[in-house]
């Protein structure tokens, strides 16, 4: 089963006197993940690394990306994905800022480290099962409408934008499954 984050949290560890804080958070595009690693920045100007993983459901499928921010390769971000993989979470980020403290941890305490707090931070956040939606436009005459909105409440789908002119015209947000139950219109 495939599963999504429903909200943004936080776990803070110290490890061998250096500061290690886990970040989650939904993200539905690379333009989210962007900017929320951008906000990370700003809150954070003087973190000695912030590595991060993230995985994205596309068109185009499963996108993916690690950076180990500075830290030797495959210390931080490859152990803070093989958490997301491991878990089967999409849309989401996770990134584990790092303050230093002085005390060098060698590879494998930083691959543990990174590892633990994103695994910490995972076990925090809260996970729902994903559901894969879909984008729909619709053209209704005005005697369809009540209806329609009546069944696409009932089917768990939204409208995200109408314009009422000649006609209804809707685009809609619906889970893929529920795509049949409204091929009866148009």
């Amino acid at each position: 089963m495939i599963f999504n984050v429903t909200q943004s949290h936080t776990h803070e560890e110290l490890i061998k006197k250096s500061r290690f804080i886990g970040f989650i958070a939904p993200c539905e595009s690379e333009q989210i993940v962007l900017s929320e690693l951008k906000t990370l920045h700003v809150q954070h100007p003087h973190a000695n690394h912030i590595a991060f993983a993230y995985r994205l459901k596309t068109d185009n499928g499963t996108v993916y990306r690690f950076h180990d921010a500075g830290e030797p390769t495959g210390t931080a971000g490859k152990p803070i994905f093989q958490h997301l993989e491991g878990k089967n979470i999409i849309n989401v980020l996770v990134a584990v800022i790092r303050y230093f403290g002085g005390v060098k941890l060698g590879t494998g305490g930083l691959t543990r480290a990174y590892g633990n707090t994103a695994r910490q931070v995972i076990e925090g956040a809260v996970l729902q099962p994903y559901i894969e939606m879909t984008t729909l436009n619709f053209t209704l005459d005005y005697g369809q409408f009540q209806f329609f909105e009546y069944a696409l409440k009932k089917a768990g789908g939204e409208i995200i934008e109408q314009t009422f002119e000649e006609q209804i015209q809707l685009t809609v947000k619906l889970a893929t499954e529920k795509v049949r139950e409204f091929s009866f219109i148009n």
